[in-house]
């Protein structure tokens, strides 16, 4: 696997893939399962996979989230290089904000609620970053979970919007055996946060209403944010502590 670290070098190593089908996978590392399975679908449907490990800080509304969030570079590298992902594009801060973030993306519409309420500039963070991706890796197709739902809609909307070549590739959530969604931040979780965590999608999935979820996750010991079904899914955010988890669920 190609390690790259720097723009300049990926800019140079970019000019030998012409021609080539170039399968996208952006991640902020402290990889699991759900993204090593982007990767394996990507290289299944690609002549070339890149992977990204880029910790966005402009994404993050608080600091302490930031500071926070799983650093286990090494690990990544390897378990990227077992999968035989061609290339790992991991660009510095600085590098990827040499304008110090003056110019950035915006959607005025589906990115102002759910998410974008409880995380003010988190999206605009999300979005500018993405785009500059996919804007120095050019792929053929960009593979992201449907964990993150409104962010899979709003990366589509801006494609679709920008007219950028790219094929956006929707992959299934991948779960534990007890159902909660694995994401980076479940690392966090205590022994005893992490089995209250499994009791989070139980009750997105077999409660009737909004109103009664919330009232049922409250009752369990449940911070929550929203509760909310749009876009044919019921969404849910909700926080064990200081950790804040997740999820949705078609309707």
């Amino acid at each position: 696997m190609n390690i790259v670290t720097t723009i300049k070098d990926w800019q140079i190593a970019r000019k030998l893939l012409i021609g080539k089908s170039v399968g996208f996978v952006p991640t902020m590392g402290h990889l699991h399962d759900g993204h090593l399975t982007l990767c394996e679908r990507s290289l299944n449907e690609n002549e070339v996979t890149v992977a990204s490990i880029f910790i966005n800080p402009m994404q993050f509304n608080q600091t302490s989230d930031f500071d926070h969030y799983p650093r286990t570079y090494d690990a990544d590298i390897e378990k990227l290089k077992v999968l035989g992902v061609d290339y790992l594009f991991m660009p510095k801060p600085e590098d990827m904000y040499p304008d110090s973030y003056e110019v950035k993306v915006t959607e005025s519409k589906d990115s102002k609620e759910l998410e974008g309420q409880h995380r003010p500039g988190h999206f605009d963070g999300m979005m500018t970053v993405v785009l500059k991706l996919f804007n120095l890796v050019q792929p053929t197709r960009a593979y992201f979970g449907e964990k993150d739902y409104q962010q899979l809609l709003l990366i589509k909307k801006m494609v679709h919007a920008l007219f950028l070549p790219i094929d956006i590739i929707a992959c299934e959530t991948i779960r534990a055996d007890d159902y909660l969604a694995l994401s980076s931040r479940n690392s966090r979780l205590s022994s005893e946060q992490r089995k209250m965590a499994a009791q989070f999608p139980d009750v997105m999935r077999r409660t009737k209403s909004e109103t009664t979820a919330i009232e049922e996750l409250t009752k369990l010991g449940f911070k929550v944010d929203y509760i909310c079904e749009k876009w044919g899914r019921r969404l849910g955010a909700v926080w064990l502590g200081d950790i804040r988890l997740i999820d949705n669920i078609e309707v």
